[in-house]
């Protein structure tokens, strides 16, 4: 029985991607040859490069306007340095928000004192700070728009003076809005569009090469530029399946119709955890993502009995991070509406049972 995956994280991906990339490596389109085997120089994979890339920008709105999409490995986790190094010159603000945030500062302390222009650090994470300045002579603001840990989601972003930043790990192509705002837009896939391995990086050039350090080859954002996002070997399979999942949304009509589900799972779930008594949402209701929703039973004598209706309902990856404690129902693009009626009916039933 296929479960029904709230797992933060690597995500749920659509069933037809799943079959497309597990026929691609046994053959990759009657080629005679596996995905995983072929060289990364021929223009098989070439292709499937350049039009994941292709597709990144299109589906972001961003094509013809001087930015160049990378994929890359490492992780969002590399990317907290990779990003002090290509811009950091004198100083930097960052919004901490949350776990990843914190690690996103503590990275580029290597490198100066960093400004943390707000926090919500004080209440847990359980907010997002607003009304904060960004200092207009800085090198550039930095923010992650959504906190898997604690459930929480930018929905306003700053008119920053100053390029920004942007770790869009766990909600990029979920919903609207005006990326030509940002500077840096970066993501690691395996929460909203892929397998781990590889990392989406959307960079406007001309933001690039103002920083008088010497950048390590390999962090160079120029040299991953000027090289096709092919300047060592990439994660074939990562890559392609990536690609495959930028066409399903594509073929559903892209961000737009993509948001419209993603809003309906969202309000399916929130309304039961703020109709259902045995229930409560951590994060506060106008700060809620879209795509992690993070609640707690508020009677542990049920916990058992509510684990074991999860488990016979086929539902997996439940979980909360122990920072927060509780559940956490992560809610990706390819998660169907159905999946979070079962989940939504499990809870309803609890509370017939209390």
């Amino acid at each position: 029985m296929k479960k029904h995956n709230f797992s933060a994280g690597p995500c749920v991906l659509p069933q037809e991607v799943l079959q497309k990339a597990s026929q691609a490596v046994l053959d990759l389109d009657h080629s005679g040859l596996s995905l995983i085997e072929i060289s990364h120089r021929s223009k098989a994979f070439v292709d499937i490069m350049e039009k994941a890339r292709a597709l990144a920008l299109e589906l972001l709105g961003l094509e013809g306007k001087g930015y160049k999409a990378l994929f890359l490995q490492g992780g969002a986790s590399t990317q907290f340095l990779m990003v002090a190094l290509n811009l950091l010159e004198k100083r930097a603000g960052y919004l901490n928000t949350g776990t990843w945030a914190n690690k996103a500062i503590n990275e580029a302390k290597i490198y100066d004192d960093i400004y943390e222009v707000a926090s919500s650090k004080e209440a847990n994470y359980n907010y997002i700070p607003k009304g904060y300045d960004i200092p207009e002579e800085y090198d550039y603001f930095h923010c992650t728009s959504n906190n898997t840990i604690f459930g929480t989601q930018i929905k306003a972003f700053p008119d920053s003076p100053i390029p920004m930043v942007c770790d869009m790990s766990s909600d990029i192509f979920s919903r609207t809005l005006d990326f030509s705002k940002f500077g840096i837009i970066y993501a690691g896939a395996q929460k909203n569009m892929g397998p781990a391995g590889t990392t989406l990086v959307v960079v406007k050039e001309d933001i690039l090469g103002k920083v008088s350090r010497k950048i390590p080859s390999m962090m160079d954002y120029k040299k991953h530029i000027g090289s096709g996002s092919m300047f060592n070997t990439p994660p074939v399979f990562a890559v392609y399946t990536s690609m495959l999942t930028l066409e399903w949304l594509k073929n559903l009509g892209g961000i737009a119709a993509i948001e419209e589900e993603n809003e309906k799972k969202a309000r399916l779930i929130y309304s039961e955890i703020d109709l259902n008594p045995l229930f409560k949402g951590f994060a506060v209701k106008e700060d809620r993502s879209i795509m992690n929703a993070t609640f707690t039973l508020e009677n542990e004598n049920l916990k058992e009995t509510f684990e074991t209706m999860l488990k016979e309902a086929g539902i997996n990856g439940l979980n909360g991070h122990r920072s927060v404690g509780g559940y956490r129902a992560s809610m990706y693009n390819a998660l169907s509406l159905d999946s979070v009626k079962v989940l939504v009916e499990v809870m309803s039933e609890l509370e017939s049972k209390a």
